[in-house]
């Protein structure tokens, strides 16, 4: 994914009901309760971590018990310290007291406790790519030094891996072809990022990269379901036990679910979207505009989503009254501009959601060259009286415009096909007309249907159109 792309618009829960899922992730939850308990007797090691003799203590606080308390409470320990509720006083004696962010998370605004929040998630993320503890012990050289050759590490790359499929899960969700809601199978997440996608039949040597991936991943969102990122369902355990082993009940092999579901959570959402702003993306999210002129909205909006720019423009619109939205729109929409279409294609879709105060905006604009063919339209559909009939000029320059914006918007679609179809086969002549339209997109347009009619001898008439069409132009 390029970060000079424009992402699809996220919907985004309101920041209020996002700090309270962040205060109740177990990952943030257990880091402040650490720094509720600590005091003048807390006693830390020169890396900032709790003393070994202090982690029963600690952990005892947050309620664990069992093999992997304390490797827990040191981990919410240091959580407490990277987002700064803990603060370490003296470096030489060791001592902490309560850092300046812990007094956020009660006394903040939701946008404060965000901000701790996507601390611990950084924190969480690079823990998540880091190999396992034992491999790493099992590394270690003489001298105390890590030698990462031979844990088949490589730092950057690791991260690389887990940024990638964290980015195609968060395009999952802000997507309109799946709910946003749905989970997505692991194996299907792996291979968004190993599988090339030009590639046919994976090859067993692809296939099994996408095997190894799953298990990596499998570790990791177990790592970053209790900072509150995902909901996951981990792997079948069965799945990983040995081939001669005997599953201890019957297994449905075709349930997709053995293999892991993963679901981004609203505030995993939030914080994935933080985190493509911070690294230079175009990461919009539904209601931006809201507070912008018409020409943000249609710019805006011009590449979203159908549902996405739909539910972007009624925002817009629920703080202008009819008529004055209606006028600000039409202003905006004017233009010769390679972009001028698509605005004027959204144009009409926003004034498809105001009401019949509008009319007096839309009459005011019928004798408009750029906006006058849309204004009969849109009053035609409100049952408005009186309407005139537009000039045949007007009636070929919209349809220019209509599929020039189409085709800014949806490409080479099969809608656009089927209205590329009609309009040669309604208007007898088109061709003949058309290519004189004083239109800048007259000739690309003339040649998209050249390019998309089935019928061939339809198809040579819309490119000898397109030539003249050019010519006339200049071009």
């Amino acid at each position: 994914m390029s970060d000079s792309s424009t992402l699809p618009p996220a919907r985004l829960r309101p920041e209020a009901e996002l700090a309270r899922d962040a205060l109740s992730a177990p990952v943030l939850a257990r880091a402040a309760r650490l720094a509720r308990w600590a005091g003048p007797d807390t006693r830390v090691d020169a890396g900032g971590g709790l003393v070994e003799e202090q982690l029963p203590a600690a952990a005892e606080q947050l309620g664990l018990s069992g093999d992997d308390a304390a490797a827990h409470a040191s981990e919410a320990w240091r959580i407490a310290v990277d987002t700064g509720l803990v603060e370490i006083t003296d470096e030489e004696a060791g001592t902490v007291a309560a850092g300046g962010d812990l007094a956020l998370l009660t006394g903040g605004s939701p946008q404060d406790v965000l901000g701790v929040w996507l601390t611990a998630l950084e924190a969480v993320l690079a823990d998540a790519s880091v190999p396992d503890l034992d491999d790493l012990v099992d590394a270690m050289a003489e001298g105390g030094e890590v030698d990462l050759s031979s844990l088949d590490w490589d730092p950057d790359a690791e991260s690389e891996f887990l940024d990638g499929v964290l980015g195609n899960l968060y395009l999952l969700t802000v997507g309109e072809d799946t709910p946003g809601d749905a989970p997505v199978p692991l194996p299907a997440l792996a291979a968004s990022v190993i599988v090339p996608s030009d590639m046919g039949e994976p090859s067993n040597e692809v296939l099994e990269q996408v095997s190894d991936a799953m298990m990596r991943l499998d570790d990791q969102f177990r790592l970053l379901e209790p900072v509150g990122l995902v909901e996951y369902q981990p792997v079948d355990e069965a799945l990983m036990a040995d081939a001669d082993e005997e599953p201890a009940a019957p297994v449905d092999e075709a349930d997709v679910t053995r293999y892991g579901m993963v679901r981004l959570t609203p505030l995993g959402l939030y914080g994935l979207r933080a985190r493509l702003l911070d690294a230079g993306f175009e990461a919009p999210a539904v209601g931006d505009l809201a507070d912008k002129g018409a020409d943000a909205l249609l710019d805006g909006t011009a590449p979203f989503p159908p549902a996405a720019a739909h539910a972007e423009t009624e925002l817009w619109l629920a703080g202008r009254s009819p008529l004055d939205a209606a006028r600000e729109l039409l202003a905006a929409a004017r233009g010769s501009d390679t972009g001028a279409p698509l605005r004027r294609l959204r144009c009409q879709q926003a004034l498809s959601l105001v009401g019949a105060e509008a009319e007096p905006a839309l009459r005011e604009v019928l004798d408009d060259a750029e906006l006058g063919g849309l204004a009969r339209v849109w009053l035609t559909e409100h049952g408005a009286r009186d309407v005139p009939a537009p000039p045949q000029e007007m009636v070929f320059w919209l349809t220019i415009d209509t599929v020039a914006a189409q085709l800014a918007a949806e490409g080479n679609s099969e809608e656009l096909r089927a209205l590329v179809e009609g309009l040669a086969r309604q208007h007898s002549g088109f061709f003949d007309t058309v290519w004189r339209v004083e239109h800048p997109a007259t000739p690309d347009v003339l040649e998209a249907m050249g390019r998309l009619h089935p019928d061939k001898k339809v198809a040579k008439e819309a490119r000898k159109a397109a030539f003249k069409a050019r010519s006339q132009q200049g071009g």
